[in-house]
């Protein structure tokens, strides 16, 4: 895979995104699993961990990347960690200090990659979710750009070694490809991407400006109906995903798995189970076909299950439009 441009100036190596494709994501939990998760990851051979503040255990999952640094299994520069941004710390003012919490929590020097987790800004304060005696949701004015600067100094200040965001449309990749004085280029952009939501048009789009799709809920969510869409059938369980799966003597996981990293998407399936998270490590022994690729594809439905639509008023939304 070809390198990512970083700035105008030179092309560096992001290894979020080219080193490799053994990426595992980690969502809030408690009780030492994180731990316990990253721990088995890294032994299986994953080394790329995608984390952020408000799944609540940074402090896990550092520890676990440094008993496996201390133990001589990785070393520092063979792990990457990217970490997020939340919605109540994008003024300018906050992006720093937020950043070196995370550091803190961590108890590394830095981060290999750090994004906008959503392009909509929340009323800073000390609650991540924000919202009023009547339970209206509490946002702020965006400045995307404002928040990008931010980051950009965090940058050159060696806290963080590439920039990304998440959950932004192309009218919001342009407003930062297009800042004026932009310094250095998001190299990522982490949204929904499986065989029933492929985002062909943004996945173009980003190819076209040298920004690596990374795809969350790879192989669909939960079934919880307070924030997911049901809508969408449970993906795993999909006829010709299963028929695909048993001609490679594979699991549908891994099919979906295997088919986005084909298409050059970034996959972070979640797991605290030892036995999948070493099953979804097991996608770089086969290939799908060309007609198979084409008929995965073919299950496109364009529907999300990861909606947001808690905050579908708020005024950078991202998901109104096309794309």
């Amino acid at each position: 895979m070809a390198h990512v441009h970083i700035s105008e100036q030179k092309v560096e190596k992001d290894r979020s995104v080219v080193h490799s494709w053994r990426y595992i994501f980690y969502k809030c939990t408690i009780g030492g699993t994180a731990y316990e998760s990253v721990k088995i990851a890294i032994e299986t051979g994953y080394r790329h961990i995608d984390g952020a503040l408000i799944y609540y255990n940074e402090h896990e999952v550092g520890q676990a990347i440094r008993d496996k640094i201390a133990d001589g299994t990785v070393k520092r520069e063979d792990i990457f960690y990217c970490g997020k941004l939340w919605n109540t710390f994008h003024p300018p003012e906050l992006v720093r200090p937020t950043l070196e919490k995370t550091l803190t929590t961590l108890q590394l020097d830095y981060v290999d990659l750090y994004i906008i987790e959503l392009p909509m800004a929340f009323k800073p304060g000390d609650e991540f979710y924000p919202n009023d005696e009547s339970g209206k949701w509490l946002y702020h004015e965006t400045d995307l750009c404002a928040t990008w600067e931010a980051l950009e100094a965090c940058k050159d200040a060696g806290l963080v070694k590439s920039l990304g965001v998440s959950n932004f449309n192309k009218r919001q990749l342009e407003l930062i490809l297009n800042k004026p004085g932009l310094k250095h280029k998001p190299v990522s952009n982490q949204v929904e991407c499986h065989p029933y939501f492929t985002q062909p048009k943004l996945l173009e789009y980003c190819r076209q400006n040298g920004i690596v799709i990374v795809g969350y809920s790879p192989l669909g969510t939960s079934r919880d109906p307070s924030w997911v869409n049901l809508k969408c059938p449970p993906m795993l369980e999909d006829d010709l995903l299963v028929s695909i799966a048993k001609k490679y003597n594979k699991t549908t996981a891994q099919v979906c798995l295997r088919f986005n990293v084909q298409r050059g998407v970034v996959v972070i399936p979640k797991s605290f189970s030892p036995a999948r998270i070493k099953e979804n490590f097991e996608i770089f022994d086969f290939s799908l076909s060309d007609a198979d690729m084409k008929a995965v594809e073919g299950l496109n439905k364009n529907i999300r299950f990861v909606e947001l639509l808690m905050w579908s008023d708020h005024p950078e939304y991202p998901f109104h439009d096309d794309f």
